[in-house]
């Protein structure tokens, strides 16, 4: 499947949850430690899109985290980090576990930040992270930007 071009600049505000149909798959220490076709993804304006895996899709240990942030438009999130053998990925994920009500969907579900893991696919194709190292977007070949993220962008 070729996923159709889009601008995140197209993206709403406040954001949309969007279920995804085709396979995601993230990769840990040199194996696949989740893989789903039952992903959301969350569009907002000027972001990559972040994609949120059931819980049951990861094979690798989440490990809480300390610390809480709070979404204005998803609610309060908490931290994990995801080990898989001896390989640690720190503060790579983050969930909502009582998200509001629009986006009680990805309640049980584990978003990852694709620049901290060895790499993230969506449909086959290897995702670039978003800059900046603070949002957790996935950038796919058919999203045109810019990206909110890096140096200068945070005003946006």
């Amino acid at each position: 499947m070729t996923l159709l071009p889009e601008s995140v600049w197209d993206y709403p505000r406040p954001p949309r949850l969007e279920r995804v149909a085709v396979p995601v798959r993230i990769d840990l220490g040199g194996t696949t430690v989740a893989e789903t076709r039952e992903a959301w993804r969350v569009l907002e304006t000027s972001h990559p899109p972040s994609y949120y895996l059931p819980r049951e899709a990861f094979t690798c240990e989440l490990l809480p985290r300390p610390g809480r942030s709070l979404c204005e438009w998803k609610g309060a999130a908490r931290y994990w980090s995801l080990r898989q053998g001896e390989h640690l990925a720190e503060d790579a994920a983050w969930s909502y576990p009582a998200p509001t009500a629009p986006f009680a969907p990805i309640r049980d579900h584990v978003a990852v930040d694709p620049a901290r893991v060895d790499a993230c696919f969506v449909d086959g194709e290897r995702v670039t992270p978003q800059p900046g190292g603070f949002y957790g977007g996935w950038i796919t070949a058919n999203l045109t930007g810019p990206f909110k993220g890096g140096p200068g962008t945070q005003g946006w």
